[in-house]
C-alpha cells in the first residue's frame, strides 16, 4: 500500500513539473485560430468545424478531445464515418467513453484483488492505464471492421438511387428534379449525403453535377460521378433513360462479380477451419499407435 502511495505521489509530482515546463515554454500562436478571430474562417484547418454538429454533452467532450488529439483521423476513417452519417465528435465521444470504461473496470478489479490479497501495489494504476489505452483504440478497430460492410451497403444504396432517378426521368422530370426527388425517398446515410450536396448546389444556384462529383471523390464512390456525367447530358438534349439503365446494369454486374469473388475467398479461407477437426482426430489415433510402438 505504501509503494502505491509513493508511486501516485511521484506521478503527481511529474505531472506538475511537466505542466510548469509547458506553461513556461513559449509556443507559436495557431494560425487557424488567428484567422478565425480575424474573420477569415475559410483558411487553415479548423478542427472545430470539422468535428461536425455538436448537440449533446458527450459530443462536446468528443469535439474537445478531437481538437486536442495528437493523431489525426485518416482519410479512410473519415470516409467510413461519412458513409455511416456519423460525426467526428460522436466518434471521439465513443472513444472517450470506452477509454473511461477501460480505465475504471480494470482499476476496480485490481483494487479488489489487491485488497483480498492483502497488498494493493501498483497493479490498479497499470491496469487503469492499459485499459484506457485499449478502450481508446476500440472504436478505431470497430470502425475498421465494419468499413467493408458499410461500403457494400453504400454501393447498393447508390444502385437503388440510380434506379429511382431512372423512374423519375420516365415521369418526364428534368435531370435536377430527378436527382432531387430520388434523394428524398430514403433516409439511409448515402441518400442524406446526396441530399445535402444537392441542397448546397441549389443554395449556390449552381448545377448539381459538380457537387455530386465532389461528393463522389470525398466518399470514394466513382459510380456517383458516373451518374453526374450521365445526368449532365440532359443539357445537350440527349435521352437519359436508356443510358441510366445501361449504366446501372453495368454497375450491378460489377458489384455482383465483386461479391462473388469475396464470397469465394471467404469460403476458401474456411477450408482451414474445416480440416482442423479431422487433423485433431487423426492425431488422437496416431498418438495412441505411436505410444504403443515406442512403449514396446
Amino acid at each position: 500500500m505504501t509503494f502505491a502511495l509513493v508511486l501516485f505521489a511521484g506521478a503527481l509530482l511529474a505531472a506538475g513539473l511537466v505542466a510548469l515546463v509547458a506553461a513556461a515554454v513559449p509556443v507559436a500562436p495557431r494560425l487557424d485560430a488567428a484567422l478565425d478571430r480575424a474573420g477569415e474562417p475559410g483558411r487553415g484547418s479548423d478542427r472545430r468545424r470539422d468535428a461536425g454538429p455538436v448537440t449533446s454533452r458527450s459530443e462536446r467532450l468528443g469535439a474537445a478531445l478531437y481538437r486536442r488529439a495528437p493523431v489525426p483521423l485518416s482519410d479512410r476513417q473519415r470516409r467510413a464515418l461519412e458513409l455511416q452519417d456519423k460525426s467526428i465528435a460522436e466518434f471521439y465521444a465513443d472513444k472517450a467513453v470506452m477509454a473511461l470504461v477501460g480505465a475504471v473496470l480494470p482499476a476496480v478489479a485490481g483494487v479488489v484483488l489487491g485488497w483480498l490479497a492483502g497488498a494493493v501495489g501498483p497493479l490498479p494504476a497499470l491496469a487503469a492505464l492499459g485499459g484506457a489505452v485499449a478502450g481508446f483504440v476500440v472504436p478505431d478497430l470497430l470502425l475498421r471492421r465494419t468499413a467493408a460492410a458499410v461500403r457494400v451497403n453504400a454501393v447498393e444504396a447508390l444502385l437503388l438511387y440510380i434506379e429511382l432517378v431512372t423512374l423519375e426521368r420516365l415521369t418526364n422530370a428534368s435531370a435536377p428534379q430527378a436527382l432531387h426527388n430520388a434523394a428524398q425517398l430514403s433516409e439511409v446515410p448515402l441518400f442524406l449525403q446526396i441530399r445535402s450536396a444537392l441542397e448546397r448546389a441549389r443554395l449556390e444556384q449552381q448545377p448539381p453535377y459538380a457537387e455530386l462529383r465532389r461528393l463522389a471523390g470525398q466518399l470514394d464512390l466513382p459510380e456517383l460521378a458516373d451518374v453526374a456525367d450521365v445526368m449532365q447530358l440532359d443539357e445537350t438534349g440527349a435521352a437519359l433513360s436508356g443510358a441510366l439503365r445501361a449504366r446501372v446494369k453495368e454497375l450491378r454486374d460489377a458489384h455482383l462479380t465483386t461479391e462473388q469473388i469475396r464470397a469465394s475467398a471467404e469460403a476458401e479461407g474456411m477450408t482451414l477451419y474445416m480440416t482442423l477437426p479431422a487433423l485433431v482426430f487423426g492425431l488422437i489415433f496416431l498418438v495412441a499407435a505411436l505410444l504403443k510402438i515406442f512403449g514396446a
